[in-house]
């Protein structure tokens, strides 16, 4: 993998995660409009850009999420803290997006990760 088109992509990453847009699909888009459609671009490439986003949002965010690894032991009580009570709506809203993606993770590679579909959602609902 060339270290410049991984630092662009990492850029891409970086300036879209916040924005009311799907960063994925810019990184497909980039990759598509640069020509980049090597193997080591895929999923996995992806995947540690957004732990990158995900390491620098845990350290922003350092004290809230130590509240929140504090209420663990509440968050299975009936009146957890309102930390626990947040963890434990975290988790619950996890578990759709888990189960999609184990049933059709084969489907959404092979079908929507297209630099066509990322263009079109990004069009209709940007």
């Amino acid at each position: 993998m060339h270290w410049l088109a991984a630092a662009l992509l990492g850029i891409v990453q970086g300036l879209t995660e916040f924005l009311p847009v799907s960063s994925s699909a810019h990184l497909i888009l980039a990759r598509a409009f640069f020509g980049w459609d090597a193997p080591e671009f895929g999923l996995a490439f992806d995947v540690a850009l957004h732990v990158g986003t995900l390491l620098a949002i845990a350290a922003y965010f350092r004290a809230e999420l130590a509240a929140m690894i504090a209420a663990v032991p509440s968050m299975f009580s009936t009146r957890p803290r309102p930390a626990g009570r947040i963890l434990r709506l975290i988790a619950i809203g996890t578990i759709p997006a888990i189960v999609v993606g184990l049933l059709f993770n084969r489907y959404i590679e092979d079908h929507l990760r297209t630099p066509f579909v990322s263009a079109m959602m990004l069009a209709a609902v940007a």
